[in-house]
């Protein structure tokens, strides 16, 4: 290795947040709004430069928290952006990271957080973003849809009380498919997933649904749900 080669030279790394979040079915991610240069005035995910005395996972909290004011969600790393020109300043490699909070504590936050350009947008309606962050945000999607069927982590984002509709809402948004009703109530059943609370409450001021909560005993571990 040659330090002195300009080829190790002017050469970065980029430590990138995905947070999501469900609201009323609806599932959410972060964004906040750049206020320097480049892409000024563009919406972006949270996340920046890595020192060069952290670690990866390290700078992605930092920076996660000095942008949002987030401190408390668990972050997972699942991808690396290599474009040579990814960045107009200079080689900037990005490694992302994801991870998701839940409503209430989500809602705390935004109540909270006195900062005035972050903001939580459907993921379906996201903006043309800074950098290539519809690429990155577009693979978390991706390992969202992957992970809600493989993993626990809805857990997370419905710690407490929910809906089948609202829970439905969330399997067809991220997977991007369209479920039976009834047949969904019947895979989530069969599966021992969830768990019924014998309460309700109105949904989207329909007529009451029930409340259910996850299965603590329940298996993720499978290729897939749907």
């Amino acid at each position: 290795m040659e330090l002195k080669n300009p080829l190790y030279k002017n050469f970065g790394i980029h430590v990138v947040s995905c947070i999501f979040t469900v609201e009323k079915g609806e599932v959410k991610v972060l964004l906040i709004k750049r206020n320097n240069k480049p892409f000024y005035g563009y919406w972006a995910l949270p996340g920046g430069g890595l020192y060069n005395n952290e670690t990866l996972m390290d700078g992605a909290k930092r920076e996660l928290e000095e942008k949002t004011g987030i401190n408390n969600v668990n972050l997972s790393m699942y991808d690396i952006f290599d474009d040579i020109n990814r960045s107009p300043l200079k080689r900037m490699i990005a490694v992302s990271f994801i991870g998701v909070i839940d409503n209430k504590k989500a809602k705390l936050f935004s109540e909270s957080n006195k900062i005035s350009t972050i903001e939580w947008f459907n993921i379906n309606e996201v903006p043309n973003l800074a950098y290539d962050y519809n690429k990155i945000l577009n693979s978390a999607i991706e390992e969202l849809k992957e992970k809600i069927q493989t993993t626990d982590i809805l857990k997370s984002l419905f710690p407490g009380e929910f809906t089948l509709p609202e829970l439905q809402s969330v399997y067809e948004t991220i997977l991007n498919v369209k479920i039976d009703r009834r047949n969904f109530r019947k895979k989530m059943i069969s599966l021992n997933l969830i768990v019924d609370t014998n309460k309700s409450i109105n949904y989207k001021g329909k007529k009451p649904a029930k409340l259910y909560i996850f299965n603590e005993k329940c298996n993720f571990k499978r290729k897939s749900i749907f």
